[in-house]
């Protein structure tokens, strides 16, 4: 959706007079990475014999390569998501991890379009980072950046 949005904003004649029949093919398509986000680390609950937070830590190893027990999950809160379109409920979790938690390389599943890069942010840089709008990112990627900086971040130890 993001790819398209950008090849709209980039050539909007290509959806002028255009249904799904004769949709033609651009002549000069935008780089793939115009579709590429930061996102946090998520999935889709469908697996109603375990828990929102067993559904968590499977996303996590799937997507991160992190193995992450149960018992190392915060809740933080619930919300709406994609209110004008599905109304999605997610519930957002925090959890840290260290590299001999690492277990496997993460990235998702290709064969379900995922295509996963796990990308760290300087603790120094994380709040430039949330609100630099050349970088896309979703507003749980923003939320959750404030959340760590207001809750987790004070209580670090000072370098």
């Amino acid at each position: 959706a993001v790819y398209m949005c950008e090849v709209e904003r980039h050539h909007p004649q290509v959806f002028q007079n255009q249904d799904k029949e004769s949709f033609s093919r651009l002549e000069d398509p935008l780089p793939a990475a115009e579709g590429v986000t930061y996102e946090l680390c998520a999935g889709i609950v469908d697996k109603p014999d375990l828990s929102l937070e067993e559904i968590a830590c499977g996303e996590i190893l799937e997507e991160c390569g992190y193995r992450v027990p149960v018992t190392h999950l915060r809740r933080i809160t619930s919300y709406r998501s994609g209110v004008g379109v599905t109304g999605s409920r997610q519930t957002l979790f925090y959890a840290e991890v260290t590299d001999q938690m690492r277990t496997g390389e993460g990235g998702g599943q290709p064969e379900e379009g995922e295509l996963i890069e796990v990308v760290e942010v300087p603790l120094e840089e994380s709040m430039k980072f949330a609100y630099d709008e050349t970088l896309p990112k979703t507003m749980g990627v923003i939320f959750s950046f404030m959340w760590f900086h207001d809750n987790i971040a004070p209580k670090l130890p000072k370098k």
